[in-house]
């Protein structure tokens, strides 16, 4: 389910930046989200309802509009700048997560935590090493130029918020119930907001048949969010996560496949270390 969940996000996210090159951003999200609903209303119906409180609810108030931002940032990341220098920055939830703890509870970080920290800062050099000609530090400024990676790190901070709200909601709730709900959720909010912006974009983006691409991404979308919870309620949450983040090195291998994108080998390298770096982290006691 996890590998299933991985392949699905990388998926959705190859053929949105395929629909993103001639098309608005915030209609491709939208319309991406609104193909996924279909399967999400029928898996919800089956999901026993189990009993919710307010913390529930408010975890999910709270969620809602940094889950909405965070997807847009991340539709924009895709859209701007090579998936091969934007996905593997997603792999540093963990570490924004580990210095939130850090700062709020005065938890420290373990020495597998410490190594998972540098593989990733590694890795993140390792994504542009082509750049070191004009000097050491040229790599790491090379993110800086990248509205994408910028984009993508932001993303990350704001999963590494979510993130610690969802698993709140999960533990009020439960995993599949939250998923399907949630999700159907954020669609129904991020549509009407859309709607309310470019609603004289919406008639064109139809009539032009423009929407037609995000089918096959809507139901990635879906699967995705299903094989996701049904992973994480039945394996450890570490390991389902570790498992599902191999989305970064797929969605970079579609990068260089389907869009031709540069210097695949260092950037696979540096997406392989980030991983690594991700997994010492999330599994670290």
């Amino acid at each position: 389910m996890s590998i299933i969940s991985a392949f699905s996000l990388a998926t959705a996210d190859a053929f949105t930046k395929k629909a993103l090159a001639d098309s608005n951003d915030y209609l491709v999200a939208m319309f991406r989200l609104i193909f996924s609903l279909p399967i999400l209303i029928i898996a919800l119906l089956f999901v026993p309802i189990p009993p919710v409180d307010n913390m529930f609810f408010k975890a999910i108030l709270i969620a809602l509009p940094l889950e909405i931002i965070a997807f847009v940032l991340y539709i924009k990341a895709l859209k701007i700048s090579p998936m091969s220098l934007t996905l593997p920055f997603l792999s540093l939830t963990p570490v924004f997560l580990i210095f939130v703890s850090f700062i709020i509870l005065g938890e420290k970080v373990s020495l597998q935590g410490a190594i998972g920290i540098l593989c990733i800062a590694f890795g993140s050099y390792v994504l542009n090493l082509h750049e070191v000609k004009n000097g050491f530090t040229a790599p790491l400024r090379a993110i800086l130029k990248e509205k994408g990676s910028i984009l993508m790190i932001i993303t990350a901070i704001i999963y590494s918020i979510t993130s610690a709200l969802g698993k709140m909601a999960i533990i009020h709730s439960s995993a599949l119930f939250f998923g399907a709900s949630y999700f159907i959720l954020v669609t129904i909010v991020f549509s009407f907001i859309v709607l309310l912006k470019e609603r004289k974009e919406v008639k064109n983006f139809i009539s032009e048949g423009k929407y037609i691409s995000l089918i096959f991404p809507g139901i990635c979308q879906s699967i995705m969010v299903i094989s996701h919870m049904i992973a994480i309620s039945i394996a450890k949450v570490a390991y389902m996560i570790s498992l599902k983040r191999t989305s970064l090195l797929i969605g970079v291998i579609y990068g260089y496949f389907l869009f031709k994108e540069k210097h695949i080998k260092e950037r696979l390298s540096g997406a392989l270390l980030m991983f690594a770096g991700f997994v010492l982290i999330v599994t670290a006691t």
